[in-house]
């Protein structure tokens, strides 16, 4: 049984949005600062990847637990207790003097992160009832989400080009401060329980080390190939702790995700939507950053600054998707938006070496931008509809990490594909996989023609979630019994309510 407290809502959406701001942005900011860590730390070759994927495997691999135990314990108390932990990493991570510490600080970063953002987006789902203002609220953290990860690669060429690298990580303290300012004066208690759930230990023990092994298989694929005997065996542990998951949680009395929340087609078709657009987005981002650089030959700051109309398409279509679904069913955004989104990375395929910035990346990134804009607010929406607040943090646990999972598989799998492409085409032109450089002309070519195919499997994806927004997902409004619609009445009296409420 929960209290829900909602305090100011508007105060709590302001700082989880700044709070999944942060979040967002560390995922990309240190991307193309990679260089200047490596030369600024002497990291080895193989072991610079490690400051990506270390965050993306504590990450992924606790948010499920994350989200529990914001239910459990109290998600402002869960909230606070992330931000600080990822806002001293960030400070740890700024002041790292050898490899293994940045290392450690990211992972850090991780486990802070996987402890508040499931605790944010739960705490505005309690903050707003359920229709137009609980979607209209998830549209700006949407938007908030989606700039986040887009300025990152902004923000991470400029710091490090006219700053420092360190400056990646030490930029996070302004903003980690900012949202812990907020949540005093904001929010108020919160859902607590009153009759107090053990947390499910072996549950939570299987689950972190079923998606952490996961998370761990896919990313060694960069360095060991999808078919090497580690990567087999940690892929294999993975599925055989995640099955004994789904047995332990069946059994259990107090689970660490009831899986009955799957049987809801908002919540599963949501989740699976998600994963295949996260995959689709994290290549978009991926590739064109690596075109950009290496193929169309721009600086750190000039690609980050080449992300700057995708930032704003994410946001306008984020707050536009708010506006259209506030009375509707998601599918009214999702399908269109999947669509488009689709279109403009199948536009983004057509790249080539002597193309430029506003013939080959302007005009598509609009489009995929303002097509994954669509997506992002109405699927966190769904993910949620029907959901009772005691579990609202577990939903939202899952739904960040479908989208984390589907972000890490989705863009290994595809950085392969587009890897084997390289290399045959290099082949093809040389005679030798290694008789080419990124420098020449061949070499780019090379590269362009891998890219190329990567960015036209996440159009797939796209076009994949899209046939899921229109055969799983429900399609009436969420809140709305099947086959009844919403009618003139119960409109008026819907938006008296929402009035009252506030």
């Amino acid at each position: 049984m929960y209290r829900n407290s909602r305090g100011r809502p508007g105060l709590v959406l302001a700082a989880v949005t700044v709070a999944q701001f942060v979040f967002a942005l560390d995922m990309s900011v240190v991307n193309v600062a990679l260089p200047a860590i490596r030369d600024g730390l002497g990291f080895a070759p193989l072991d610079l990847s490690w400051v990506v994927h270390v965050y993306a495997l504590t990450f992924g691999g606790l948010l499920l637990l994350g989200g529990r135990a914001c239910d459990l314990y109290g998600r402002r108390r869960l909230l606070v207790l992330g931000l600080a932990v990822f806002g001293l990493c960030s400070l740890a991570g700024g002041l790292a003097q050898h490899p293994w510490q940045l290392v450690a600080a990211r992972a850090g970063q991780g486990v802070g992160a996987a402890a508040a953002a499931p605790a944010a987006l739960a705490m505005l789902t309690t903050a707003f009832p359920e229709g137009p203002r609980r979607v209209r609220a998830l549209g700006v953290w949407s938007a908030a989400n989606a700039a986040g990860g887009a300025l990152g690669v902004l923000a991470g060429g400029v710091l490090t080009e006219y700053a420092s690298w360190r400056w990646v990580m030490l930029v996070n303290l302004p903003i980690v401060a900012t949202a812990l300012a907020l949540l005093p004066r904001g929010i108020g208690a919160g859902a607590q329980p009153v009759r107090r759930e053990r947390l499910d230990v072996l549950g939570a023990v299987l689950a972190t080390g079923g998606v952490g092994l996961l998370v761990f298989g896919v990313v060694r694929t960069e360095s060991r190939g999808w078919g090497s005997p580690a990567t087999l065996a940690a892929l294999g542990a993975a599925v055989a702790l995640l099955v004994a998951f789904v047995v332990t949680e069946l059994r259990s009395p107090a689970p660490l995700l009831r899986l009955g929340l799957l049987r809801s087609r908002w919540v599963a078709g949501a989740n699976v939507l998600v994963f295949l657009a996260a995959a689709g987005q994290f290549a978009a981002f991926y590739f064109v950053s690596l075109h950009l650089q290496q193929v169309l030959g721009l600086g750190a700051a000039a690609t980050g600054a080449a992300f700057l109309p995708f930032s704003a398409g994410l946001v306008v279509g984020s707050l536009f998707a708010t506006r259209i679904t506030a009375h509707r069913s998601p599918q009214v955004a999702l399908v269109p938006g999947a669509v488009l989104a689709a279109a403009g990375l199948g536009w983004f395929a057509l790249i080539s070496p002597e193309g430029g910035f506003l013939g080959d990346v302007l005009g598509p990134s609009l489009v995929t931008s303002l097509g994954t804009g669509l997506v992002l607010a109405p699927v966190a929406a769904a993910a949620t509809a029907g959901v009772a607040p005691r579990e609202a943090g577990a939903a939202s646990g899952l739904l960040s990490s479908s989208r984390q999972l589907g972000g890490c598989v989705g863009l290994a799998a595809l950085a392969t594909l587009a890897a084997h492409r390289t290399a045959s085409a290099a082949a093809s032109t040389t005679g030798s996989t290694t008789g080419s450089t990124a420098g020449s002309a061949t070499g780019r070519a090379a590269l362009d023609a891998g890219y190329a195919l990567g960015l036209a499997a996440g159009a797939v994806l796209f076009a994949l979630a899209a046939v899921v927004a229109v055969t799983v997902l429900p399609r009436r409004r969420p809140g709305v019994p099947e086959g009844r619609p919403l009618v003139a009445g119960e409109r008026h009296e819907e938006l008296r309510l929402e009035g009252t409420s506030s």
